[in-house]
């Protein structure tokens, strides 16, 4: 039986070899393999759009005129862009209550921002007045455009405020004005605290029970940004706050002029109840959550106080612990 021609092998499939001597590639193999001359520049190659970018700019040059560019690419005008906001050129208040108390102290403002279709309620309508007695820019804007300004994790309730940088107060100064009016120095000094929000609620508590500033120091802590504005509620506005250079040195600089210093920590020895100090000239020196006071501030302070909590609870919050130390020294002092 005759096989099938597909077994067969295609004519010319099979290499044969040669008989004799085989002829050499004449060193093509070796010039194939050192490649070509190098490539030209893009400006040296007269068909690519960079070298047509030259000769263009060498003929305006022969002509007499001034080469764009060192490359010879055309400079391509400069194009504006949207500056983003930076905190040591403008803050932000936003909030209806922390709007109206800052018109009320008459900070400095530069512009109202309102939202469209806001609800119009007294404070909105006292915030509308005072800004157009006082002659300030009222830019109604969308509510995105409020959000954008006002970061979108403020709840702006239709109101912001651009401020310039808070103008804080040298503590010596701010001391030395505290006694000029007679009163008995309460102060609270921030080691470490470094959320703002904490600041806002100290602020807010100062004002309440009767102290009349805040203390913070240049390095290492929050200072009065936006949020912490929010948090006070406009008792920023009211409640000055200083700024210590170094707050060991301010520290020991009070104790000269008669100021008692009072460190919080949950392990101090002197209980808050027990507190006999409250009717003093006082510096109440809140630390941070984490690492509480520093060494420095802890070997400056007269007494260190504890607030007296249940076991199953670690430690208290910053603004809290403020906030109730503040309190008690205020329930002291109205009794005597």
């Amino acid at each position: 039986m005759k096989s099938s021609g597909a077994n067969k092998p295609r004519a010319g499939a099979v290499r044969k070899a040669r008989k004799g001597p085989q002829v050499g590639s004449g060193g093509q193999g070796r010039q194939a393999l050192e490649g070509k001359k190098p490539t030209p520049k893009a400006e040296d190659r007269p068909y690519h759009p960079a070298g047509k970018r030259k000769a263009a700019s060498d003929r305006f040059v022969a002509a007499g005129g001034k080469r764009p560019s060192s490359t010879g690419a055309p400079q391509r005008p400069q194009q504006r862009t949207s500056k983003p906001k930076q905190t040591d050129e403008f803050e932000v208040v936003t909030g209806r209550n922390s709007v109206l108390e800052a018109l009320r102290a008459k900070i400095p403002v530069t512009a109202l921002y309102i939202a469209t279709r806001i609800e119009y309620d007294d404070r909105v309508k006292e915030v509308m007045q005072i800004a157009t007695k006082r002659g300030l820019p009222i830019l109604e804007v969308m509510r995105p455009e409020l959000d954008r300004l006002a970061g979108f994790d403020s709840v702006h309730q239709g109101l912001a405020l651009k401020v310039p940088p808070y103008d804080y107060a040298h503590p010596t100064d701010l001391l030395e004005k505290i006694v000029s009016r007679g009163d008995v120095p309460l102060l609270v000094a921030l080691d470490g605290v470094t959320d703002p929000r904490n600041l806002g609620a100290i602020i807010r508590s100062v004002a309440a029970f009767g102290g009349q500033g805040v203390i913070v120091p240049q390095r290492r802590s929050v200072g009065l940004t936006a949020a912490a504005w929010k948090t006070s509620a406009g008792a920023a506005a009211r409640t000055p706050v200083a700024m210590a250079g170094n707050l060991t040195q301010t520290l020991k600089a009070f104790k000269e002029r008669g100021v008692f210093v009072l460190g919080l920590d949950g392990g101090g020895d002197t209980p808050l109840p027990e507190l006999s100090w409250a009717t003093e000239p006082l510096v109440v020196v809140v630390g941070s959550e984490g690492k509480g006071l520093s060494r420095l501030v802890t070997e400056t302070c007269d007494a260190i106080v504890s607030i007296p909590i249940s076991a199953a609870t670690e430690s208290l919050n910053a603004g809290i612990a403020a906030s109730v130390t503040l309190y008690e020294i205020a329930k002291q002092r109205a009794r005597k």
